[in-house]
């Protein structure tokens, strides 16, 4: 299959993208930097995903994952408004197989910077919002929203043995999700799933549901 991925020169997109490459398919990557994976089954695209007027030609698309996004810098505009230009462009048509939109634990709980918050949140209705449209083709849209995930872009927090013990602290599970756990996620919701649509599935460690419920003794 021809499988479209947006950030895939690092972290959980680049993980999804090798995963994908592993498995037999085509992949196509857009990403605003140059590409970071060698192989000849990947197709890469320089484009910044909000220059809708610029986004590149690609026919026939199977399986479209939005996974590009950023924290504190344009939040809305790359996280949401990008994410949608780049699925009705490519995804919100006949033919189209699946749509995965990766969001964030933090649109279920509001637990991070204002805004990114609330772009991972606008994900979760847009999803849905999706999923009704491209369920006469026969085809599914949810979103993967994880928690934690161990990747560059979280290195300050990592790093930092009192937040990171602060983090674990919150985290049932004690520990963080790898990028290529979360590709493997990708992977079932795309290709192994054909009846689980419009949902937002929470992959977290169990951090949701931590409730530090503190009384007097």
């Amino acid at each position: 299959m021809k499988i479209l991925i947006t950030g895939t020169t690092q972290g959980i997109g680049k993980a999804i993208a090798e995963k994908f490459i592993n498995e037999g398919h085509s992949v196509i990557g857009i990403d605003r930097q140059e590409k970071s994976i060698e192989h000849q089954a990947y197709t890469h695209f320089v484009c910044d995903v909000r220059d809708r007027e610029n986004l590149p030609e690609i026919e026939n698309v199977d399986i479209l994952i939005n996974n590009a996004g950023t924290q504190n810098e344009d939040d809305i505009d790359i996280n949401l408004k990008a994410l949608i230009y780049v699925t009705e462009k490519y995804g919100v048509r006949e033919g189209i197989r699946s749509v995965l939109n990766i969001g964030s634990a933090s649109g279920h709980t509001g637990a991070e910077f204002p805004e990114y918050a609330a772009s991972k949140g606008g994900v979760l209705a847009y999803t849905k919002n999706v999923a009704q449209r491209i369920a006469p083709y026969g085809a599914t849209c949810n979103s993967l929203d994880p928690g934690g995930v161990l990747t560059p872009l979280n290195k300050p927090v990592m790093n930092d043995e009192e937040l990171w013990a602060q983090i674990m602290a919150e985290t049932p599970l004690k520990k963080w999700a790898t990028a290529e756990e979360i590709a493997e996620w990708a992977y079932f919701l795309t290709v192994t799933n054909s009846f689980c649509t419009g949902q937002n599935i929470l992959v977290d460690g169990g951090e949701s549901i931590n409730y530090n419920f503190i009384w007097k003794d």
